[in-house]
């Protein structure tokens, strides 16, 4: 049976991420990339809906070992998914990865210290071990996607799609377009589609807070026509944490003046008579969901064109010709768009035993954000909700290696952390009233209320704690196999 150190799970950004930091950090150590789909790039790669982009900028998405140097912050996915493979080319990563080998179970032996892995590769079981396990398979199912129905739909006479499984062949020019939803990827398909739709409308149930930002960062560009590309990377980099932090510091602190900057900003975009108090002003806090970026305000563009529209209500049910809402008004349609969310899920739903009991991630607690409570030698890569995803999967995967390369010093081969007070209060994993959140909470692990167990969501704390701290801090436990111990 085929051995490896490290067995990465997905081939994503993160799962890239993670092989580079492992050939850095550990060279001596041997790894495979166990992906289920055909392609480098994860959701970059699945994702091919008109206008597909980043919702973070790419100095803080991309990752802190390659500068992202294209003029635009604010990239599309296509400029996504090629740097993440440049990434795997050029580093030989993609020598290491393994298509079409989707990982259905993984068992651990602590007689063994050994993960023994089972995948499906086109029909076929193919079975590996590994002395460590990472899952960088993100955080929602790629085969199935949040999507609800409606009284009607069987008889609508047009096509829905929903994001997740764009047909590459649909025709939407001159075509009249609802994209159900308010999230990020309606914001983005919205200004989009109207460029060549007959008309498009985003039906929302309630608004979402809506931010432009210029697509290209002015500063980050001419820092590169003086400086090193590292360094005008790294500054650049440091620049948007920063400004994160502060705008996260200050929703929390005072949210009622962040809101009604927010809701002022949409104001000066689509000007005073347009009805931004029932379209744009959400009920909730700023940051108790994930903010909407739109670049070079192109969804502000196309209302204030008459390309697209805005209407707040909710579905009554579907007609033949479109959607009949609540309030009795018809929407016509020639194509209905579900950007309803995703389908949340943990470890990419691989089943986990431990000395052959199954592992349920929901009564785990996260330690440090990356492992689970009492499950060895096992990681996963979860980015921050209020910043870009990589920050954390590049800290993640760094402390991995720190992690394995002081087992190898210390001639310990399982790290365990454990959980030593069972009294201690526990939290949901993530403290955010989004839909696909809420709806994931009874899959996903907890947190606690302390350190190591307490999940940070701030990149200049983590830091310290992941690059610097202790890695033998008294809840992370070292030993070797039993048989080990009694031959030494």
């Amino acid at each position: 049976m085929e051995h490896v150190d490290v067995l990465i799970v997905g081939a994503g950004l993160s799962g890239i991420g993670a092989a580079w930091h492992l050939q850095d950090r550990c060279p001596g150590k041997s790894y495979a990339i166990f992906e289920a789909r055909d392609a480098i790039g994860g959701t970059w790669d699945l994702f091919r809906y008109p206008g597909i982009r980043s919702d973070s900028d790419m100095h803080t998405l991309g990752y802190r070992f390659r500068p992202w140097t294209d003029a635009k912050a604010i990239a599309d996915g296509p400029a996504i998914r090629r740097y993440v493979d440049d990434t795997a080319r050029e580093a030989g990563i993609d020598q290491n990865i393994r298509f079409h080998h989707r990982v259905l179970s993984v068992s651990w032996s602590t007689a063994e210290a050994l993960w023994t892995a089972v995948a499906d590769h086109d029909g076929q079981t193919v079975t590996i071990t590994a002395s460590f396990i990472f899952f960088c398979s993100g955080y929602y199912s790629y085969d199935e996607a949040h999507r609800p129905s409606w009284e009607g739909e069987s008889g609508f006479k047009g096509q829905i799609v929903h994001p997740q499984f764009w047909p590459e062949d649909l025709d939407y020019i001159d075509k009249r377009v609802v994209v159900i939803g308010s999230g990020a990827t309606a914001v983005t398909i919205v200004p989009e589609m109207a460029k060549t739709a007959a008309h498009v409308t985003m039906l929302q149930r309630s608004p979402t807070y809506v931010v432009s930002r210029p697509g290209e960062d002015s500063i980050a560009n001419l820092l590169r026509r003086f400086l090193p590309v590292g360094a005008a990377y790294a500054i650049t980099r440091w620049k948007n944490v920063l400004f994160q932090l502060f705008f996260f510091r200050m929703a929390r602190k005072s949210p009622a003046k962040v809101k009604e900057r927010l809701i002022g900003m949409v104001s000066s975009e689509l000007g005073p008579d347009y009805d931004v108090g029932t379209h744009f002003t959400p009920s909730y806090n700023p940051w108790d969901q994930r903010l909407c970026l739109v670049p070079d305000a192109d969804l502000f563009t196309s209302l204030k064109s008459g390309k697209a529209s805005v209407v707040t209500d909710q579905i009554a049910h579907f007609t033949a010709d479109g959607i009949e809402l609540k309030s009795g008004r018809v929407l016509a349609a020639d194509i209905v768009v579900t950007a309803t969310g995703l389908k949340l899920n943990i470890l990419g739903s691989v089943a986990v035993l431990v000395d052959g009991v199954t592992i349920d991630p929901s009564k785990k607690l996260t330690y440090k954000g990356m492992m689970l409570s009492d499950v060895p030698n096992a990681a996963f890569a979860f980015g921050y909700t209020n910043a870009s995803w990589t920050l954390k999967a590049d800290l993640t995967s760094e402390f991995v290696c720190r992690t394995l390369n002081y087992m190898d010093k210390r001639g310990m081969r399982i790290a365990t952390p454990v959980r030593t007070d069972p009294s201690m209060s526990e939290e949901p994993y993530l403290d955010f009233s989004s839909g696909y959140v809420q709806r994931a909470l009874d899959i996903l692990p907890k947190q606690g209320v302390k350190a190591p167990w307490k999940l940070n969501q701030n990149y200049a704390l983590d830091l310290m704690i992941l690059r610097f701290g202790k890695i033998d801090d008294g809840t992370m436990q070292f030993s070797n196999p039993p048989a080990l111990k009694k031959a030494a």
